[in-house]
């Protein structure tokens, strides 16, 4: 497993969270994860949701992963509290040795509009490279910011699936968008 990562940048510091470090920041994880999905966030999860239901994500859904090496978990910390993350799910098919997933890049509402969702995927596309990953799969509301986004770091839409998942505040179906990037 590569060496954790740590980079700063003004007021915000990108660290790979380990089996080790993981416990001291998943109340913050958790934190981030209920402040996305109050505000509207497509990412699997629907109001009511609360603290201990984001718990019980990050440390059932992710932190195994972590401890097992499959997944990479990166945070982006402001003062010591976390602003955002990212995953990299190494964990695919023995015939797919090249590729990961990009999963649950969330920026909690207070520090959006800083670059810090760009950051983390700029990491997690190092974090790849380090890995000999070298081609990274993500998907997307479509429409959303992030999208955007991923078109501006260079990913190519392979598609787009309608009626995807469940908009609760809108009471409707959203289409997701699918992307990929091939790493030099």
């Amino acid at each position: 497993m590569p060496h954790p990562a740590a980079t700063t940048n003004a007021d915000v510091t990108l660290v790979q969270l380990t089996e080790a470090t993981f416990e001291d920041h998943v109340v913050g994880l958790a934190e981030v994860l209920t402040a996305c999905v109050a505000d509207g966030a497509s990412v699997s999860f629907v109001d009511p949701f609360g603290v201990a239901d984001a718990l019980r994500f990050w440390r059932g859904k992710v932190f195994p992963g972590v401890a097992s090496g499959e997944v990479d978990l990166l945070v982006g910390l402001c003062a010591g509290e976390v602003a955002g993350t990212v995953q990299l799910a190494c964990d695919t098919p023995a015939n797919q040795p090249q590729r990961a997933d990009v999963r649950k890049l969330l920026v909690h509402p207070r520090f959006r509009r800083r670059g810090l969702a760009r950051r983390l995927m700029q990491a997690v596309e190092l974090q790849a490279r380090a890995r000999n990953r070298t081609l990274l799969t993500l998907d997307t509301r479509t429409g959303d910011a992030g999208e955007q986004l991923y078109l501006d770091l260079g990913y190519q839409v392979l598609g787009r699936i309608p009626a995807y998942a469940l908009d609760p505040r809108q009471q409707r179906f959203e289409d997701c968008t699918f992307l990929y990037k091939r790493l030099a």
